[in-house]
């Protein structure tokens, strides 16, 4: 019988080992980065676990040294007494109204402003965009006399109207995020439009909104985070508690000598579950839209 002989390359040999050790690098990269993200978002977690956790403590065991990480037994009262404390469905109802309407307008007003922007050739237009961009330097508390001098010319005081109208004028970061998505669509977009007849109007509200939905959703979502936790703005202009928002109502479990702490973790806990719910619901409209955003500029 023949001897079969079988001859190997070490060059080959050598590229084969090359490409094993490159692919268990590879693995040992992607499984090191999951580690190292898992352990930063447990501990970036840890304070809104800390809040679920103390919502169902007695008022002492919030403190208690080592930290009680599963009270026993569960308080579920502090729930009905945070409901009971306060006109919590009423708040609620006022901070989300109040927030639903403010997106609603930053969505239509900082939409058109974008699509002008983005899209419309008219004079000076980068100017007044940079002009614009220029306005977020602005810190909110110089402006804060002036807009509450207005609104009390208005007779705006002690009504919703000032924590709601302001949305319908726009906004320079809406307007900024908006129009950086208008520019990654085609040109090809408005010119079969304009040929087909379409005016500026049909196509902002027929094409680019539709296609502009991880962008609106990321907007939606800012707006309504920043709404549903604003403190300041209720303070400076209600001075009726029914007509207070739910930030307000929470802050009344601070006192100046004692603080219900299960109380207000519990509230807490309530309060943000509606703020979940939406993140969850556009998550992956929102992750979409902050990367597509910053593309072109």
């Amino acid at each position: 019988m023949a001897e079969v002989v079988v001859s190997r390359d070490p060059e080959a040999v050598l590229i084969k080992r090359r490409t094993a050790s490159t692919v268990v690098a590879q693995i040992l990269k992607i499984i090191s980065s999951y580690v190292v993200l898992t352990l930063l978002g447990a501990l970036m977690a840890i304070p809104f676990i800390w809040m679920i956790v103390s919502s169902f403590k007695h008022e002492g065991d919030i403190f208690r040294y080592p930290p009680v990480w599963f009270p026993d037994p569960l308080i579920w009262t502090n729930f009905r007494d945070v409901v009971n404390s306060m006109p919590f469905v009423l708040m609620s109802w006022n901070t989300l109204y109040v927030a639903i309407l403010n997106v609603i307008g930053g969505i239509i007003v900082c939409g058109m402003a974008a699509f002008a922007f983005a899209r419309m050739q008219f004079p000076g237009r980068d100017a007044v965009f940079i002009v614009l961009l220029a306005s977020m330097m602005v810190p909110a508390q110089v402006t804060m006399i002036p807009v509450f001098l207005v609104m009390q010319k208005l007779g705006w005081l002690d009504t919703h109207f000032p924590l709601w109208v302001p949305g319908f004028t726009g906004g320079a970061f809406g307007t900024f995020l908006l129009r950086q998505f208008f520019l990654t669509l085609p040109s090809e977009l408005d010119d079969a439009a304009r040929i087909d007849g379409a005016g500026s109007w049909i196509i902002f509200w027929r094409i680019f909104l539709p296609l502009s939905k991880p962008a609106l959703a990321t907007l939606a979502i800012f707006v309504f985070l920043y709404r549903w936790n604003d403190l300041l703005h209720p303070i400076i202009y209600l001075n009726t508690p029914e007509k207070m928002t739910l930030p307000v109502g929470l802050a009344y479990f601070r006192g100046q000598y004692r603080t219900e702490w299960a109380l207000l973790m519990a509230g807490a806990l309530m309060s943000v579950i509606p703020v979940l719910v939406l993140y969850a619901s556009f998550q992956r409209y929102f992750v979409r839209g902050v990367v597509l955003s910053g593309i072109k500029g």
